[in-house]
């Protein structure tokens, strides 16, 4: 079984007086626009099917605690003790990552599985059920972490840049993801009244605290 595609990894500014921005953040990597949802972004990779792969990987594709290789174009599960490991199931999901659970906080990446019907797959009925894996790479870096620059969701420590007409983007709050952070998301509140008076921009987070709110960096 192989995951062929892209992975994601991972959010308008105006010059702030008095008004306060709303961001959001779509797509792996996309924009945020006011009034958006922000905070939700996921890779595009999908599943192929292969005749059969070596035991002791698991008894189902991709499983919590399995390992994916890297490669340009595709992704392969293989052993967490090969020397090609390079990123960890931390969650799988039967579904769609819009009707699904969200991945935890720190995923870097999310892996896309198409439904397939292989002649071989985990439990012989013949099919692999779509769904995702949220993934954590093994060594760093790690762009699901606070501030790091990027994974599927935004989440307080990250920071964003304008890109203008009331877009923002994530991007590294250490300014190595090639862009000035210009805000940093410091605290998740139920609604906008909860944030600090500091706030200048408010993000849509999901969640049980929807609500993110950044300050100027």
């Amino acid at each position: 079984m192989r995951v062929s595609g892209t992975w994601g990894a991972a959010g308008a500014l105006a010059a702030v007086a008095a008004a306060l921005l709303t961001g959001c953040q779509g797509a792996p990597g996309g924009a945020a626009e006011e009034d958006g949802r922000l905070g939700e972004r996921s890779g595009t990779t999908t599943v192929t099917g292969a005749p059969a792969r070596p035991a002791g990987y698991g008894a189902v594709f991709l499983a919590v605690d399995e390992c994916s290789s890297f490669g340009r174009t595709s992704f392969t599960e293989v052993s967490c003790a090969s020397e090609r490991a390079a990123a960890r199931v931390v969650a799988r999901h039967d579904g769609t990552v819009r009707d699904g659970p969200r991945c935890p906080a720190t995923t870097d990446f999310v892996l896309h599985i198409s439904e397939q019907r292989p002649s071989f797959d985990e439990d012989g009925d013949g099919a692999v059920p779509r769904g995702y894996a949220c993934m954590r790479n093994l060594q760093p870096p790690h762009p699901g972490d606070p501030g790091g620059g990027g994974g599927p969701r935004t989440i307080v420590g990250d920071c964003v840049y304008g890109l203008g007409d009331g877009k923002v983007r994530e991007t590294a709050c250490d300014g190595g993801g090639g862009h000035a952070p210009q805000y940093e998301v410091t605290k998740a509140v139920d609604t906008r009244s909860d944030c600090p008076a500091s706030t200048a921009l408010y993000v849509r987070l999901g969640g049980t605290s929807p609500v993110g709110c950044a300050r100027p960096v």
